[in-house]
């Protein structure tokens, strides 16, 4: 991971960001990086937050942040920024296989509650329509040895398992946050985001981040990914500084000067 100054950002069109721990600190978006989403935005950017977190978490963000849609579920569900509506919400999956997978992910969640000590579900389950999260960091603590169980009875399941900075994230499907950036691009511009991936960069934080640092050319982490460093097989090609919003500020800072 080189030091972020050596990043050559110019020709850039457009910022996926992930939330947790690279937007927010102690689980709440600092001043800074709410100012540099608004910046990037003033600039003619286009900025897509891309998160595990529910949709329904989501939701509030999606109406107030200067972003043009957050990605929510690991990529199966998208808010759009509409001025002055609610979030437009749209899904890759149809309806039915919607309701089919959650009637499985919910057996699943509660073996996992039933046979691996200590495991909860996220206590922002309520707001998921696509996939089942377990805590592990956010407001209680399971050792690595429970967290590897945990992601084994997804596995054994069928389901695709991540590991965020908080969660460990499960769901069917072949959606990841990969597939959701290519999604949400089409649907809202009409293009393809692979034809134009050097043009766009991904920020975060987590070993869940790793499809997007391995696909993008620009790909940054905020400082506190050192922790996950010796979990990591695509790291971020740039790190920054800060950690969590005060990194995504700077980030915008290096960016916008490029652009200057």
């Amino acid at each position: 991971m080189r030091p972020l100054r050596d990043w050559q950002a110019d020709g850039i069109v457009g910022v996926f960001t992930d939330i947790d721990d690279t937007l927010t600190t102690e689980g709440v978006i600092t001043p800074n990086a709410l100012e540099a989403l608004a910046d990037l935005k003033a600039a003619g950017l286009h900025v897509i937050a891309i998160t595990g977190r529910p949709v329904g978490w989501s939701e509030p963000f999606a109406q107030s942040w200067p972003v043009d849609a957050i990605v929510a579920e690991n990529g199966a569900v998208a808010l759009v920024h509409e001025v002055g509506q609610s979030p437009r919400k749209i899904y890759q999956q149809e309806a039915a296989t919607r309701a089919t997978h959650l009637k499985r992910m919910q057996q699943v969640l509660t073996t996992i509650e039933q046979t691996v000590p200590g495991a909860m579900r996220s206590r922002d389950s309520d707001g998921r329509e696509t996939d089942i999260a377990i805590d592990h960091s956010e407001f209680t603590h399971l050792s690595p040895a429970a967290i590897e169980a945990v992601v084994q009875i997804m596995q054994a399941a069928g389901m695709t398992a991540t590991i965020s900075s908080i969660h460990i994230n499960g769901w069917y499907g072949e959606h990841d946050k990969l597939s959701g950036a290519r999604w949400i691009v089409r649907e809202l511009f009409g293009r393809n985001l692979d034809a134009e991936i050097e043009r766009w960069v991904y920020v975060g934080d987590s070993t869940n981040d790793q499809v997007m640092f391995k696909h993008f050319e620009h790909s940054v982490g905020v400082a506190n990914i050192r922790r996950f460093a010796d979990q990591l097989r695509h790291p971020p090609r740039f790190i920054t500084q800060g950690e969590r919003g005060d990194g995504f500020a700077e980030l915008t800072a290096h960016l916008l000067k490029a652009r200057s």
